[in-house]
């Protein structure tokens, strides 16, 4: 698993922007590392007396990909700080918020958005503040000129922290945008070691996946029409984000499907036809990785192994670690952290399906029937 996938190729397709936003993100995640660092004082403030309060209730939100970050780290978060933490869709606050928030107890509002425009973006902080009583707001955003930051900014019970420039992705899919923001919400509220070592060694696994990524365009190439994603804890956060950036880049042209290793099993495993790539996350909590060591041989059995491809970090001597894609370096990380480089395996598969399917990544809705910033959403006052 050698060889760097070449930029040449990419532009004159309709996928210059998203294929420098899938490799430009080492180089973003070592800048978000320092960010922080220079605002380590003031996020503290912020943030430190928040979490020292026994009955805070953290609530990560978003839309879409946004929503899929907190799903990432709904599970690690709990597990690193000991403490209740809901991952709640902006969509699902604006339709019913009464439901969200029908419980009034001190909350922090971890809002996460590329744009900061879309319209629940903002209506899900205001109605957080028209429900509740105390409630605090981390906005991570990579639009400073968003209304979601303009709004935020220089508010007391709000901290807004902008990613670097380079973030704001300009193709239709979000890539460093989502990791980015995964990686700062993750370093400033888990009690996790040195930022800058930890983005550091992330960056570098990162680097290694860009330089075996010859692979995925091999896998795209085979003419596959269903791909499955399956991932446990964090990893099936990472599992459903995956799903969609296929379904996005191809614009619906390859069927994607996403669910846990055990879950899988269930009925949805009624999915699998001859023409069906299966993607395993493995996770780095040994018991768990188990779990989807044994739907990965599972899936070798009925599937054919050249049709699994299962990734995961852990050295082990075992038959079950055969044919594993190992990911160097990060065999003690959460699978929080280790859901970052992982993600981007998922997004060089999309644009190479993307581009196998005639498809211009960029913009794979050209007629318009997808946005990249969402539209035609009606926000409606709730009656008090």
């Amino acid at each position: 698993m050698t060889g760097q996938l070449e930029a040449e190729p990419y532009y004159g397709r309709g996928a210059a922007s998203t294929y420098r936003e899938i490799t430009q993100q080492p180089a973003v995640w070592r800048e978000v590392a320092g960010m922080l660092s220079a605002r380590s004082a003031e996020v503290a403030a912020f943030l430190e007396p928040l979490l020292a309060r026994p009955d805070l209730r953290i609530m990560l939100s978003g839309a879409g990909t946004s929503a899929f970050a907190g799903e990432v780290l709904r599970p690690a978060l709990e597990r690193s700080l000991g403490r209740r933490v809901d991952a709640v869709a902006t969509t699902d606050i604006v339709s019913n918020p009464r439901d969200v928030f029908a419980e009034d107890v001190p909350t922090l509002l971890v809002s996460f958005a590329r744009s900061g425009d879309s319209p629940e973006s903002v209506a899900a902080t205001r109605l957080a503040q028209q429900c509740l009583g105390p409630v605090h707001q981390l906005i991570l955003t990579c639009n400073p000129d968003g209304q979601l930051a303009r709004e935020h900014a220089g508010s007391s019970s709000s901290l807004v922290l902008l990613m670097p420039p380079t973030a704001n992705d300009r193709g239709f899919a979000m890539t460093s945008s989502f990791t980015s923001m995964l990686l700062a919400a993750w370093l400033v509220l888990s009690p996790a070691p040195d930022r800058a070592d930890l983005a550091e060694r992330l960056a570098a696994a990162a680097e290694q996946v860009l330089g075996e990524a010859d692979l995925l365009a091999d896998l795209a190439a085979r003419g596959y029409d269903r791909v499955v994603y399956l991932g446990s804890g964090p990893l099936g956060g990472l599992a459903r984000e995956s799903a969609l950036k296929l379904l996005e880049l191809t614009a619906g042209e390859v069927v994607s499907y996403y669910d846990t290793a055990l879950g899988f099993r269930h009925g949805p495993k009624a999915v699998l036809r001859e023409r069906t790539l299966v993607v395993v996350y493995l996770s780095n909590d040994v018991y768990t990785r188990r779990y989807d060591e044994d739907i990965a041989e599972e899936l070798r059995a009925a599937i054919g192994s050249e049709n699994v491809l299962v990734v995961g970090a852990q050295e082990r001597d075992s038959a079950a670690d055969a044919g594993v894609w190992r990911i160097r370096g990060l065999d003690e990380v959460s699978d929080a952290a280790l859901a970052m480089p992982l993600a981007i395996i998922a997004q060089l598969l999309a644009l190479q399906f993307s581009l196998e399917r005639g498809r211009t990544p960029d913009n794979p809705f050209p007629d318009g029937e997808v946005n990249r910033v969402v539209q035609g959403v009606t926000i409606y006052p709730l009656p008090a």
